[in-house]
């Protein structure tokens, strides 16, 4: 008994042995398959500490990161030779760890300018501002604004809305877009087409500017219309309410009626009005 017990625990062990030896094989193709599945990867350069612009980009301000080669960021450098292939400056703030892109920086040998920001086919306008149409200073580069225009037509005060969701570019000389401190200026520079630029430079003309700030990431252009000094008067309920005129024709007088009627949901309130009147004719 002795005898088959050494013998079953011996087969035991060795069985033992040959399912772990098993096991073990199966996890290491199951990696070696994992990783030739897995896209190959390669570097690319971020910055080792926080940029800003008009910094110039050096070896020390940079380092090589392994990215997964099928989620490269687009622009992105491979090497930091390839980024030190001329003098570049930074356009856009980048923080530490983040990926420097090409539309972040200036190309070899460039300056950094205002021009080096614009989107294509945009162009840069400077309105002059104070405390008050400045929004007290509290406009900063990377903002997004609405720009009005003040102006007197015979009798009458109006204001008009020129141009909507505009970039702020620079205020005064500062284009630093992580600037987090207000300030009084004197000038704002804006991002705008060709047809922007010029309502705001007649509009400079034709009366004084003023800036609406956006809430940030706010994107919708809403509808505007004409205010005058009779709004000043009006509730909101009453100054945004449209109207329609609708006509009684009285045959026994020969004479025709017109009435202004306030319209809610798309639907004169006198709708038994315009009814009856059509009734008469």
């Amino acid at each position: 008994m002795i005898g088959f017990a050494a013998v079953f625990g011996l087969l035991a062990v060795f069985l033992a042995q040959v399912w772990l030896n098993n096991e073990a094989a199966q996890r290491l193709k199951s990696l070696e398959a994992q990783r030739k599945a897995e896209p190959p990867a390669r570097t690319i350069v971020v910055a080792s500490k926080p940029l800003r612009f008009g910094d110039e980009l050096s070896a020390s301000s940079m380092r090589e990161v392994a990215w997964p080669n099928d989620a490269l960021p687009a622009g992105a450098f491979a090497k930091i030779a390839d980024v030190l292939t001329g003098k570049r400056i930074v356009l856009t703030a980048i923080d530490a760890n983040e990926a420097i892109l090409k539309t972040k920086v200036t190309g070899p040998g460039q300056r950094a300018t205002l021009s080096a920001l614009l989107d294509e086919h945009m162009k840069a306008v400077t309105v002059r501002v104070n405390d008050v149409d400045g929004v007290a200073g509290f406009v900063l580069p990377g903002d997004r604004v609405d720009v009005l225009v003040t102006r007197t037509d015979k009798d009458n005060t109006l204001t008009d809305v020129v141009a909507q969701n505009l970039r702020v570019l620079a205020i005064d000389q500062l284009a630093d877009d992580r600037s987090e401190k207000p300030s009084v200026v004197k000038a704002v520079t804006l991002e705008v087409d060709i047809s922007q630029g010029q309502k705001i430079a007649l509009a400079a003309r034709a009366g004084t500017l003023s800036l609406l700030l956006r809430k940030a990431g706010e994107m919708v252009d809403e509808a505007s219309r004409r205010v005058s000094l009779s709004d000043l008067g009006q509730s909101a309920s009453s100054r945004d309410r449209r109207f329609a005129n609708v006509g009684v024709n009285r045959p026994s007088r020969q004479e025709r009626t017109e009435y202004s009627v306030p319209i809610e949901g798309g639907v004169p309130r006198s709708a038994s009005l315009s009814a009856t009147a059509t009734r008469a004719q």
